[in-house]
């Protein structure tokens, strides 16, 4: 309804509108009021009517992380905001003052730690998956060969179905010299079937990652997904130390995996310490003999109600940084991810581009023509037209 505050003063004063041009979403008791027509922040405002209640979403600290609010070219200030958009409130977590995640936490990041996280934190971190935690470990390769192994956190994750490399990803297609990069930066453009990536069409670029494997065995069923691959010219190097001379191919006699290579799983499970905690419910019926062996209602009912556990791991965490995070799709991954996450299936989309953003992705052709175009040409000829002037005046 479109409404003259003028004309309805007191219907202004109920929805405590304040001034003119103000867009009010009243939904099933909760008001919210938008100051602007922007898609974006019409979204947000329907997103926060319709759920009603805020999610919490908390960034590690206390490991070398990426600074949440660190507007630098490293740092993730724009996911951060973006993910204010979807109705998210971004909170610091530093598990080692704290003997548990806080109980409003919809989903907790790990953001690319260059240290292991201390026991008493993985086992927190544990604590809550086994609850119906939702976790997102974004982790870069090591350093070199000699660079120390964070067997906490990546034991936590094998514990969880989900495998890391001590490799690198190298890819040889050329598709990175589209966004102006080079064979250490894989590029992503075909995904497998997953709801992160359902209808996902837009590339991904990801500086320096790590292969991401299913653990061996499934421990306790719990089957990782693939759902960011890379592609066929690419390959896992083993040999770290090589990369850094800049002449690296494909040694599988060396070590190497050869592509396509996965670099994003997720595993989604039923919590197991809910799920010990539901009594069996067993009548006449269904025991052997009984005159009836179909599954329970009662036992649906509390298969229904269990929480879910949710774990995505992605080998990089370059790829959410504000100096990369422009870059075509990065943005969307990474909010689908934490959407998944928190269980908001419905948000996972390609999200409409900031009209503010007027980036200019070049190839390393198109850079090298630019150079010397502005290097010699421009200023060649303004010479040359100076030298011309002036010899016809002579």
């Amino acid at each position: 309804d479109y409404i003259d505050v003028d004309r309805q003063p007191m219907l202004a004063r109920q929805y405590e509108v304040q001034s003119y041009g103000t867009i009010v979403f009243d939904y099933g008791g909760r008001v919210e009021r938008v100051m602007s027509d922007a898609e974006q922040d019409l979204t947000n405002g329907l997103i926060a009517v319709i759920e009603g209640v805020q999610q919490t979403v908390y960034f590690l600290e206390g490991h070398g992380e990426k600074d949440h609010t660190g507007a630098d070219r490293d740092g993730y200030s724009a996911v951060s905001g973006a993910l204010g958009l979807d109705n998210f409130d971004v909170e610091s977590l530093v598990l080692a003052q704290q003997s548990a995640v806080p109980e409003d936490a919809t989903a907790v990041i790990v953001a690319g730690p260059q240290t292991d996280l201390l026991p008493g934190e993985v086992e927190a971190l544990g604590v809550y998956l086994n609850r119906g935690g939702k976790l997102l470990v974004l982790i870069d390769p090591p350093s070199d060969s000699a660079a120390l192994a964070t067997d906490g956190l990546l034991g936590l994750l094998r514990e969880w179905g989900i495998e890391t490399g001590t490799d690198v990803v190298v890819d040889a297609s050329g598709m990175g010299q589209l966004l102006g990069a080079d064979a250490s930066v894989p590029v992503v453009a075909n995904y497998p079937f997953h709801p992160i990536t359902d209808q996902f069409n837009l590339l991904t670029a990801y500086p320096l990652a790590r292969s991401v494997t299913a653990a061996t065995g499934n421990p306790d069923g719990r089957v990782a997904q693939s759902f960011l691959e890379t592609s066929a010219q690419s390959w896992a190097e083993a040999n770290i130390d090589e990369l850094a001379t800049g002449q690296v191919e494909l040694n599988e006699e060396a070590g190497d995996r050869p592509g396509p290579v996965t670099i994003g799983m997720a595993v989604s499970a039923p919590a197991p310490s809910v799920e010990s905690t539901v009594p069996d419910v067993v009548t006449q019926a269904d025991e052997p003999g009984g005159e009836n062996d179909d599954t329970n209602p009662e036992d649906e009912a509390a298969d229904a109600s269990r929480p879910e556990t949710r774990l995505v791991v992605v080998g990089d965490s370059d790829f959410a940084t504000n100096g990369v995070v422009g870059v075509e799709g990065n943005r969307d991954m990474f909010l689908n991810a934490v959407n998944w996450l928190a269980q908001q299936e419905n948000l996972i989309s390609i999200r409409a581009r900031e009209p503010e953003d007027r980036r200019l992705t070049l190839t390393a052709d198109a850079q090298r023509r630019l150079f010397w175009l502005s290097l010699l040409l421009i200023p060649g000829f303004v010479f040359g037209t100076g030298l011309y002037t002036w010899a016809r005046r002579r």
